[in-house]
């Protein structure tokens, strides 16, 4: 079969009706703009999250308190008939009831009617500079109107206050509180406040209310809502009078009663259902990229399936000053299949034919197909759910048969490609396209979202003094002038194989010259280490200059009697390596200091993968002495890669708990950084701390005696971190080592680059005399 991914194999296809192309769904009347209101609340809902301290107890109760016995009947008197709402807001904490109690949409208009004979609506205030008015406002009339009582809340967090005082109705609004507690990390994943995910969103959400005017009272079971259409459900909610009135009009007020709420218990079952009544609705999946379950399903052995990708919004990328850096972006992305309906009758060799998935660009070795037998022609399957840099482009599924004419190999007998582009322009993020007239394949994705930076550093030829590499064809244009200074270079690739930084390693001083002179070893001191932003500017094939601008340095420091090493970072920060007086690694701990950062900030260096990066592997069980010696030797192995990561954590004032921003792997010289953290002062660190093992061990642990750039995967073949495979798409008969996040088997994500594989390898890797001899190298990093 042929692997070519040329455009020409791609064949025409055909699209049904949109949800967009639907008259019926455009005609839906909503009273708000529910865009705007639902990144309005995506906003305030991550602020509750941040604010630890409104989750207490004493704190909740103070608010109901607040909003029972003043915000309501402040704003229901300022509430007039015809008119519009007041233009303002509570502050933060009577804000979260107020939301909390509006998502119970009975009860709150119940305690309305039954309090001030009225139902009381909030204002849409969308933008921030008017948020921030409104609550000016708020803070002005509260305080005119209420003179002793603060405008803040001021119960502290420790009060031992823990009984409701006024009954069943406040006890009834802390449940509402305490359901909806977590209700943001239903919606943590930074695309959420995207405009075209909500656009999606919103589409969606006005099909389901469509679906509920056509066949609701035809559907008897409860109805269960993906997360996107709930994000517009909760959105809706949280504007009462809009909502009861956009219901009223569409004559669906006790079909939502059906609906299955974030408190309640859910049944598979009830899920089926709901996909069978869409997809007779729409003809479509009810399952997108970015609109999945947000329930676990009740049942013994339930386990939820967690995603492989930890999204995490940065509010700044401090990476921007380097312009060798170029951002990662990435989406999510579901394949839905469905067979045509006469498709058994029609082909005979039904049971030979399979689909296979594979990738644009960046990872052309990509194979994952999937049998007939999986699929069928009266509902749709999710055949694939995985994660991809927007650089990879867009997918292709090819339509396959075993055996091929010579009843060898495999034959192309169809292709259809869904580019990413395409998929962003497209109704709901959504495009369906027929392949060979016998397969309806439908491919969501959610917008790409930037994520953490990946970097690694590999080896290259040594350099002199001036960066340029040590090599005849210098020589040559220096007019024979002999190269002064040996340096150890290393370069740093991003995800895509761009090469960002140059990273160099004082060792010697001096120069070599035939029958004389040779190069000699540099003070301890003196033996730095530089970053330098760019490129290499090559002369000749491989021979170059590393780039002038030197972005940071780590120079050594003699430790104190409490530490073993100690280094000074140009960047202000100063590293402390501490080890006890085992030979393991297990005995090192780090500690970064830096006396400029304020009371409140500080960074702590754990050793191993913790928090978001923590990877828990299930335990084999082995029955006989030889597997139980093969089981030690492989914990042995995977405790010493545990021991050889990093992971940086900061405190800051809205961080009190900390948050971890980078993960390093220092033996291998790799580093995954979210963008907030500066990549350059992580590498540093990686460095530093190489260095350090390598001189307190007497051994080249990481490989940094390596002194030529020896073969890599091809560019494009493999790309690291380019496609993740959702939990869900795994399967035996493909190898996932790739297709899962690069801590997770880090020596085998990274054995063509692992430097110390390379040096077993290539054992007599010849250097020229002119570099400096092995002991020139051994001495400058092991002693």
């Amino acid at each position: 079969m042929s692997d070519n991914l040329d455009a020409s194999e791609i064949s025409p296809s055909t699209s049904s009706r949109s949800l967009g192309e639907l008259p019926e769904i455009a005609a839906i009347p909503l009273g708000i703009d529910l865009v705007s209101a639902a990144r309005r609340n995506i906003a305030f809902l991550r602020t509750v999250a941040d604010s630890l301290w409104l989750h207490h107890t004493s704190i909740t109760l103070e608010a109901i308190r607040r909003y029972h016995d003043f915000w309501m009947p402040l704003i229901a008197d300022l509430t007039q008939p015809d008119t519009t709402f007041p233009f303002i807001l509570p502050p933060l904490d009577v804000h979260w009831v107020w939301f909390c109690h509006t998502l119970n949409p009975v009860s709150y208009r119940e305690y309305c009617e039954r309090r001030f004979s009225k139902v009381i609506g909030r204002a849409c205030i969308f933008d921030e500079e008017n948020r921030e008015y409104a609550l000016m406002r708020c803070r002005e009339i509260w305080s005119s109107t209420y003179p002793f009582e603060p405008f803040e809340n001021e119960a502290s967090s420790d009060s031992s206050q823990d009984s409701l005082v006024g009954g069943s109705l406040k006890e009834s609004l802390f449940n509402e509180v305490e359901k909806q507690r977590l209700l943001c990390s239903k919606f943590v994943e930074p695309y959420r406040s995207e405009v075209v995910y909500l656009i999606a969103a919103r589409q969606r959400y006005k099909a389901f209310l469509f679906m509920l005017q056509r066949f609701a009272r035809e559907f008897s079971s409860r109805l269960v809502l993906t997360s996107d259409i709930l994000l517009m459900w909760l959105t809706h909610q949280s504007y009462p009078t809009v909502y009861a009135e956009d219901l009223k009009a569409l004559g669906v007020e006790g079909d939502l009663q059906k609906v299955v709420t974030l408190s309640e218990t859910v049944k598979e079952e009830e899920f089926e259902e709901t996909k069978k009544l869409w997809d007779r609705a729409f003809n479509q999946p009810y399952e997108k990229a970015g609109g999945e379950v947000p329930f676990t399903f009740q049942g013994e052995g339930v386990i939820p399936i967690k995603s492989p990708v930890y999204w995490e919004e940065s509010a700044t990328d401090v990476n921007t000053k380097y312009r060798s850096m170029l951002p990662r972006f990435l989406l999510e992305v579901c394949v839905f299949v469905r067979l045509k309906p006469r498709i058994r009758t029609l082909h005979k060799d039904i049971n030979r034919d399979f689909l296979r998935l594979r990738i644009i660009r960046c990872h052309s070795e990509l194979k994952l197909d999937k049998a007939f037998s999986n699929f069928t022609n009266d509902s749709w399957k999710k055949a694939w759910h995985f994660y991809c840099e927007f650089g990879t482009k867009g997918v292709m599924i090819q339509y396959c048969r075993h055996g091929g004419n010579c009843l060898r190999g495999n034959s192309l007998l169809d292709s259809v490609s869904f580019r990413w582009n395409d998929l962003l322009r497209a109704d709901s993020l959504t495009l369906e396209k027929e392949v060979c007239q016998q397969v309806n394949v439908v491919t969501s994705i959610t917008p790409p979202v930037q994520v953490p930076y990946l970097l690694k550093c590999v080896p290259d030829r040594v350099t002199d003094d001036a960066g340029a590499m040590i090599s005849d064809v210098i020589l040559k244009m220096n007019s024979y002038h002999p190269q002064e200074g040996r340096w150890l270079s290393r370069t740093v690739l991003d995800h895509a194989g761009r090469v960002c930084f140059v990273v160099r390693i004082r060792i010697g001083g001096g120069f070599w010259r035939r029958g004389g002179e040779t190069p000699s070893s540099v003070k301890w001191e003196d033996r730095i280490i530089e970053i330098r932003e760019g490129s290499w500017s090559y002369v000749a094939d491989s021979i170059g200059r590393a780039p002038e601008k030197v972005v940071a340095t780590a120079t050594p420091k003699e430790p104190s009697e409490q530490c073993k090493a100690a280094w000074c970072f140009s960047t202000g920060d100063e590293l402390i390596v501490q080890w006890d007086s085992s030979q393991s690694v297990s005995g090192l701990t780090f500690s970064l200091l830096n006396q400029t950062s304020p009371p409140e900030s500080s960074v702590q260096l754990l050793r191993g993968r913790r928090m978001q990066y923590q990877v828990k592997k299930p335990k084999s069980k082995r029955k006989d002495e030889g597997m139980k010696m093969e089981l030690e030797e492989k914990e042995i192995l995977e405790e010493e890669d545990e021991e050889s990561f990093v992971t940086v954590v900061r405190f800051t004032e809205d961080n009190p708990d900390g948050k971890a921003t980078a993960l390093l792997n220092w033996r291998l010289l790799v580093v995954e950084v979210l963008p907030e953290e500066d990549a350059v002062l992580m590498l540093l660190l990686c460095l530093a701390i190489l260095r350090s093992v390598s001189e307190m061990k007497k051994q080249d642990v990481g490989g940094l005696l390596v002194r030529r750039r020896v073969k890599e995967a091809r560019l494009g073949s493999r790309d690291w971190g380019s496609v993740m495979l959702h939990p869900s798409s795994w399967s035996s008969s493909n190898d996932s080592t790739y297709l899962q996040p690069w801590y997770w088997n880090a020596g085998l994500v990274m054995k063509s680059d692992s430097t110390v594989d390379q040096l077993k390898r290539y054992p007599a890797l010849s250097q020229s005399p002119v570099e400096g001899s092995d002991k020139l190298y051994k001495h400058g990093i092991l002693s």
